[in-house]
């Protein structure tokens, strides 16, 4: 039998309204910096990927692309639609961080309380969710 292949996290990709406004968010929300931009044609899509360390998101302008549906902006009924919830980072402070970001206005969907962890979900941009953890 042979063996089960190796393989870790490359990135994550969200699809955005627009490309400049999301660059900007993300550098200024969270440190991301632009990696590299590129276009694919068939697809009618501009997209860059940015990173902060070793994480990576890819983000998509696709021309004529339909609006976040309004129940995927809301954690509790983004789960009521099958398909990719959103990407979750582990943070060493959950509420340290929180502060950090309500004091920039990020745009707060939910926080969560329990005794398995701590954590919250904000929406970037797009309204896109973007969660931070603190194990517990």
């Amino acid at each position: 039998m042979a063996a089960d292949p190796t393989f870790d996290f490359h990135h994550g990709g969200v699809s955005v309204p627009d490309l400049d406004e999301a660059i900007d968010w993300y550098r200024e929300m969270l440190g991301f910096e632009v990696e590299r931009r590129f276009a694919i044609p068939g697809a009618n899509a501009k997209v860059v990927m940015i990173r902060k360390g070793d994480l990576r998101f890819e983000l998509f302008e696709v021309l004529d692309a339909k609006p976040l549906p309004e129940d995927r902006r809301y954690p509790d009924r983004d789960l009521k639609t099958h398909g990719n919830k959103h990407v979750a980072f582990r943070v060493d402070d959950a509420e340290a961080f929180l502060t950090q970001m309500t004091e920039k206005d990020a745009d707060v969907a939910m926080v969560v309380r329990e005794d398995f962890g701590t954590g919250f979900f904000i929406r970037d941009c797009a309204g896109n969710l973007i969660e931070f953890v603190e194990d517990g």
